[in-house]
C-alpha cells in the first residue's frame, strides 16, 4: 500500500530548466565524452589535410608531372597515398556520424530509458513527459549541431585545399564529399537524432529503435541523393558531333539534337549501318549539368529538406508521447513506478 509523507519530504520540488539539463548531460556524460573526443580527433584530421598532407601531395604530383618530360626521375609517392587515404577515412567518418547520432538517439536517449522504466519514474518526480522529451531533443541537438557544424566547414576547406592541386582528389558532386562539406551534415544529423528519439518512444526497446533509427536516417540519405540532381535548375549547354559533351559538373541528363533542334535520348545502335542511320538525323550534343557553382544552391535545399523532415519526425515524437502518456500526460503504470508507489 502507498504510505502518505508529511512534512518537508512530501513536497515535491520542481527543477529548474538548468538543473534538469546538468542532470541530462550528466546522465549521459560518456556519450558527450565520446562525441566530443570524436569531433576533436575529426577536427585534427581535417587540419591536417587541409595543411600539411595537402601540401606534401600537391608538391608529390608536381614532381610527377614534371617526370613525364624525362626518362627517370623520382616523386613522392608516399605523400600522394597518404593523403589519399587520410582523405578516404576522414570523408567516410564525418559521413557516418548521423548513423551514430541516430543509432545513440534510438538505443541510450529514449529506447533504455522507456524499457528500463525510468522515463516512467522520473515523470513521477515532478517533470512533465513534454518537457522530459523536449529536453532531451534540445541538449543534445546542441552538441550534435556544434560538432557536425564544425567538422562540415572543416571538410569543406580540406576539399578546397586539394582542388587543382591535386589530381586524386575527389569531385565536389561526389557523394560522400558532398554530404560531409555543408549545411547537409548538421541537417541530417538532426534528422538523425529525432528519427531515432521517435523509433524509442515507439518501440520502447533498445536494440530494435537502435536498428529502426538508423535505418530511418539512411533512407533519408538516400532520398536526397536520389533527389539531389533535381534540386536546383540545371545547365544545359550544346555542342556539335565533333565535341562530344561539353561541360564539367554533377550530370542530370545528355542526349543527342535533332536537326529540327529537338532534344532526344543518345540512340542505341547495335551495327554500323544501324548506328549511321540513327545519326542520320543528328546534328549535335546536349548536357545537362549542376557545374561547381551550384555546390551551395544545393547544399541548402537539401540542407532545407532534411531539416524539414527532422521537423516533422520531431513532431512524430511528441504525438507519439501523447499516445504514451495520454492527453493529460500522466506517466504509464511500470514495474519500476509501480514499485517506487509501494
Amino acid at each position: 500500500m502507498t504510505t502518505a509523507l508529511t512534512g518537508p519530504a512530501a513536497v515535491r520540488r520542481d527543477a529548474g530548466t538548468p538543473r534538469l539539463t546538468r542532470w541530462i548531460l550528466r546522465l549521459h556524460r560518456p556519450a558527450l565524452y565520446a562525441w566530443t573526443c570524436l569531433v576533436l580527433a575529426l577536427a585534427a584530421l581535417l587540419l591536417a589535410l587541409h595543411g600539411p598532407l595537402a601540401d606534401a601531395a600537391a608538391e608529390g604530383w608536381r614532381q610527377y608531372d614534371a617526370c613525364r618530360s624525362t626518362a627517370r626521375c623520382g616523386y613522392d609517392q608516399a605523400a600522394i597515398l597518404r593523403y589519399k587515404d587520410f582523405s578516404t577515412y576522414g570523408t567516410l567518418a564525418v559521413n557516418a556520424l548521423p548513423f551514430l547520432v541516430a543509432a545513440w538517439a534510438g538505443a541510450a536517449l529514449t529506447g533504455r530509458e522507456l524499457e528500463s522504466g525510468t522515463a516512467g519514474l522520473a515523470w513521477t518526480q515532478g517533470l512533465s513527459p513534454v518537457r522530459w522529451l523536449a529536453l532531451r531533443l534540445a541538449v543534445p541537438a546542441v552538441a550534435v549541431a556544434a560538432g557536425c557544424a564544425l567538422l562540415a566547414w572543416l571538410h569543406h576547406a580540406a576539399w578546397t585545399a586539394g582542388r587543382g592541386r591535386i589530381d586524386t582528389a575527389k569531385d565536389w558532386y561526389d557523394r560522400t564529399t558532398f554530404h560531409a562539406g555543408g549545411p547537409a551534415l548538421l541537417a541530417l544529423a538532426l534528422a538523425g537524432l529525432a528519427a531515432g528519439t521517435l523509433a524509442g518512444l515507439l518501440l520502447r526497446r533498445t536494440l530494435p529503435a537502435l536498428i529502426a533509427g538508423t535505418l530511418v536516417t539512411a533512407g533519408l540519405r538516400g532520398a536526397t541523393e536520389l533527389a539531389l540532381p533535381h534540386l536546383w535548375p540545371p545547365v544545359t549547354r550544346v555542342s556539335g558531333m565533333d565535341q562530344g559533351f561539353v561541360g564539367s559538373g554533377l550530370v542530370v541528363d545528355q542526349g543527342m539534337v535533332t536537326r529540327s533542334g529537338a532534344h532526344v535520348p543518345v540512340p542505341p545502335c547495335g551495327s554500323s549501318a544501324q548506328c549511321e542511320a540513327a545519326y542520320a538525323d543528328l546534328t549535335g550534343h546536349w548536357n545537362s549539368y549542376h557545374p561547381y557553382a551550384h555546390f551551395w544552391p544545393l547544399q541548402l535545399t537539401t540542407g532545407a529538406l532534411l531539416l524539414a523532415a527532422a521537423g516533422l519526425l520531431a513532431l512524430g515524437c511528441f504525438l507519439a508521447l501523447r499516445r504514451l502518456t495520454g492527453p493529460a500526460g500522466r506517466a504509464p503504470k511500470t514495474t519500476a513506478t509501480r514499485k517506487a508507489a509501494v
